[in-house]
């Protein structure tokens, strides 16, 4: 099936002189005709994937086929991403999300809810309504500022990312459970069913996994627990093909599947989780599981192009980042600079240092910081912002802050899905246990690994966390606050009001410079979506003062960039834009990304 062109609209500003850099006529290259196309080959080397219905796409095969199976039940696109992420707790522990937490971006067709009245964090958006969930894990009762420091006031990075103490309270089964009472369709019980049997009867374990565990098997085998539930008798590794059976993880499901969120926030599971903490040092009370409480909030709403984008509120940055960034790029004629060249990537990468500034400078909990939210999303401020990129020349990060930065090894397994339902109804979700298995403990009894995403607080303002990003007091370790976060999940609607795009990724601060990109690659630049999704990335945060830069950028590109004052190193693979587009006559389109192995799309 043919994949529909998005073409740059008409630009409302011009790009400013000195932007278009090396024309082809500049080296006497001009563009050849186009021969007829006799072997019907593609116009682009990536191509998506067709379902006449609605989509799922996740990290991982089972996870995906039990989230089309819900939609071929009658569920909606709430229950499959449900179902699904429950489904990942069991086959993707890297990411297993049982005890960590995340962000959900809902919108539903308008037609879909008609007769009931608009919910108080619901916003009409186009032609449906949006609603973001918040289940971002939070600071336990006991926790102050100087908990992850040392006797000499610096960040200990062990209690900071390996122990107990770096545990939030968990919030994933609050949130999919929230999302499931007030806009699922299905019974719960129907939707958790898949992920305990995949629990009991084992999943095989992949390449991608068997991968996973043995370079995880230092922090794993340190934890006693862990060791027991992810590796065979002996402390043997699992290789692929081989079966891995969690009966303890299926008694936990079982819980959340009878009794909802007492089963996970009260009882045998909680118990369980506060025995450890208490024989082990940490923080987390019976008390801070049963009060912990999911939250419906309003989206955050901008545009790109007359397409409306609709994106998480605070405690996530990923919104707030994204549509500054979007309102400062608008001003460039990026189609006509043309994708991945140096003349486009420069103003990205000084506008990514411009918006992480502000990010670190000022987000927070919003029930404890208060933040001018409204000057930072708005097209004045952007156009200030704008106004102070210098053209072919990069501006120095002790120009816009004086502070001192370092980089610091990126630990980046969140995992994200995307669900569209053959009614038009958007979900995209990213969960996290913050590093690849947490801080590695274990549950003991309940079979699931715990978070340490207390190391996304500001330890100490102006120290470096795990991401390299540098934070300030706004982002200060409180009791019952949320960690500042960088997760993106993001919906876009055609400029007619109607469902177009849900993507999101992992990647830790790359996560909101990855979604940027391919919005950019799909709707500036025309690209389709496997083809926006697989094209190379580039990201930058204010500090460290570098442009990180992943394999395929042009040689000469980088040439161009150094000359422009850009030091730039080369990094791994950035995230994993799992994505799907919903098509304007009806069926989805979908693209996994190829950076990370064993991702899937399931079509019904």
């Amino acid at each position: 099936m043919a994949v529909p062109e998005l073409r740059p609209a008409k630009r409302l500003l011009r790009p400013a002189v000195g932007w278009a850099l090396l024309p082809l006529a500049a080296f006497g290259l001009w563009p050849l005709a186009a021969a007829a196309n006799v072997l019907q080959e593609a116009s682009q080397r990536f191509q998506p994937l067709w379902s006449a219905g609605g989509m799922v796409a996740s990290q991982e095969l089972e996870a995906s086929r039990v989230g089309r199976d819900v939609l071929r039940q009658g569920g909606n696109a709430v229950d499959a991403a449900v179902a699904s992420s429950f489904a990942l707790a069991v086959t993707h522990p890297q990411a297993g999300n049982l005890g960590g937490g995340g962000f959900l971006v809902l919108w539903q067709p308008e037609r879909l809810r008609r007769g009931r009245p608009l919910h108080p964090y619901e916003v009409r958006v186009g032609k449906g309504r949006a609603v973001t969930i918040n289940f971002r894990e939070s600071a336990p009762q006991a926790a102050g500022p100087d908990l992850l420091l040392d006797a000499s006031g610096a960040v200990d990075r062990h209690k900071a990312t390996r122990s107990l103490l770096s545990t939030g309270v968990p919030g994933t089964v609050a949130g999919l459970l929230l999302a499931h009472r007030n806009y699922g369709r299905l019974p719960l019980g129907r939707l958790v069913a898949p992920s305990i049997r995949l629990a009991d009867e084992g999943v095989v374990v992949s390449k991608a996994l068997a991968d996973s565990l043995e370079a995880a098997a230092p922090l794993l085998r340190a934890d006693p627990e862990s060791l027991r539930l992810f590796f065979r008798p002996g402390g043997k590794p699992y290789r692929p093909g081989e079966r891995l059976r969690q009966p303890q993880l299926a008694a936990t499901l079982r819980q959340i599947a009878a009794e909802g969120d007492k089963g996970f926030y009260q009882g045998p599971v909680a118990q369980k989780l506060v025995a450890l903490m208490r024989r082990r040092g940490g923080l987390i009370s019976a008390e801070d599981l049963s009060s912990y409480r999911a939250r419906l909030q309003p989206p955050l709403v901008g545009a790109w192009r007359g397409h409306p984008v609709i994106a998480m509120p605070p405690p996530s940055s990923g919104g707030v980042t994204l549509i500054q960034l979007l309102n400062i790029l608008n001003g460039f004629d990026l189609a006509a600079l043309g994708p991945n060249s140096a003349a486009a990537l420069h103003p990205m990468a000084e506008a990514m240092n411009l918006a992480f500034r502000d990010r670190n400078r000022w987000l927070g909990d919003p029930r404890f910081v208060a933040m001018p939210l409204e000057r930072l999303l708005s097209q004045a401020y952007a156009d200030e912002l704008r106004r102070t990129i210098r053209p072919g020349r990069h501006r120095p990060a002790r120009e816009l802050d004086p502070q001192s930065g370092a980089r610091i090894a990126e630990h980046l397994n969140t995992t994200h899905l995307s669900v569209i339902d053959r009614d038009g109804t958007m979900v995209a979700t990213t969960t996290t246990l913050n590093f690849p298995y947490g801080n590695g403990v274990s549950v003991p009894g309940a079979g699931f690994l715990l978070n340490n995403e207390m190391d996304d607080f500001t330890a100490r303002p102006g120290a470096a966390n795990a991401f390299g990003l540098v934070q300030g007091k706004a982002n200060a370790i409180e009791p019952r606050k949320q960690p500042l976060s960088s997760m993106a999940p993001t919906l876009v609607l055609t400029p007619e009001g109607g469902p177009l795009l849900a993507t999101g990724s992992p990647g830790g601060s790359r996560i909101i410079t990855t979604v940027l990109q391919v919005l950019l690659n799909r709707l500036e630049h025309g690209l389709n979506l496997a083809s926006a999704v697989a094209a190379s990335r580039i990201h930058s945060q204010h500090w460290p003062d570098e442009l990180a830069v992943e394999e395929g950028v042009s040689p000469d590109t980088l040439r161009l960039l150094e000359a422009m004052g850009h030091r730039w190193r080369l990094t791994p693979a950035m995230g994993a834009a799992h994505s799907l587009e919903a098509l304007p006559g009806g069926g989805t389109l979908g693209a996994v990304d190829p950076r990370r192995a064993g991702a899937a799309l399931a079509g019904e």
